[in-house]
């Protein structure tokens, strides 16, 4: 990719999972849209990954919006296990697309499309991968006390473990070239639970990136044993791979 990227050459794709969505699916679609489309793009499509975990009206309400917006692709994943699960399907969904930039970004208004531009013009710039931090100046995090501790936790075990210099390891909202996403699906995302996000932070640790501060408004979800346990064994596992000069 280019110094200075023209936009309007290229296909980026939007990958965002929704479950029990349906009081706000349909205006979140259309802010991303309207965000993404007024940058000039040759073609921008939602890819909308809706799993087994959803029991409301979000698919529906979805699939009926999409004959408006055409550029709204409703992903139907009942194979999906949790939201790493959900995040890969849409990834590859974008990439089998031949989208050249690939966003991620939580629904539910959870994360602000209106915040979408600062991470197209970092990459513009000649950046590989652009992430989002709720802990740098500027960043903001609407959850628990506990959640805001597991996660700064977190993010401090694995800089430490696995060679990283990230503010925030453990959050969404990111930004790649297709280039970047195909390095991250090479390696490998083994998580089923929100560790996720650090596997791909990690993978992306040598190529040229930069965080950018984000709002994160949302009640935190539940991060339970089971989850704190599948975290530390991936982080154990990484750490074994970097220090044998395999990540």
């Amino acid at each position: 990719m280019s110094r200075s990227a023209d936009l309007s050459t290229l296909h980026l794709g939007v990958v965002t999972p929704m479950a029990n969505e349906a009081s706000t699916a349909v205006d979140f679609v259309d802010e991303v849209l309207d965000a993404c489309t007024a940058r000039g793009f040759a073609a921008v499509t939602l890819f909308v990954v809706v799993d087994t975990a959803s029991h409301d009206e979000t698919r529906a309400l979805l699939e009926e919006h999409a004959a408006r917006r055409p550029q709204l692709r409703v992903v139907w994943a009942p194979e999906s296990r949790g939201v790493a699960d959900a995040y890969v399907r849409g990834y590859r969904e974008a990439l089998d697309a031949g989208c050249d930039w690939i966003l991620e970004i939580d629904a539910g208004f959870s994360h602000d499309p209106r915040q979408i531009g600062t991470f197209l013009d970092e990459l513009a710039a000649g950046r590989d991968c652009v992430f989002g931090t709720r802990f740098a100046p500027g960043g903001s995090n609407a959850g628990t006390l506990r959640r805001r501790a597991i996660s700064r936790g977190g993010t401090a075990l694995a800089n430490l473990l696995l060679g990283t210099r990230l503010t925030d390891m453990t959050g969404g909202f990111e930004l790649f070239t297709r280039e970047a996403l195909e390095q991250v699906m090479a390696k490998g995302i083994r998580s089923t639970g929100p560790f996720f996000q650090t596997e791909i932070r990690t993978h992306c640790r040598n190529l040229r990136h930069v965080e950018v501060p984000i709002a994160y408004d949302a009640a935190s979800h539940r991060v339970g044993g089971r989850a704190i346990r599948e975290a530390l064994a991936n982080l154990a596992r990484l750490f074994y791979l970097r220090l044998a000069g395999q990540l």
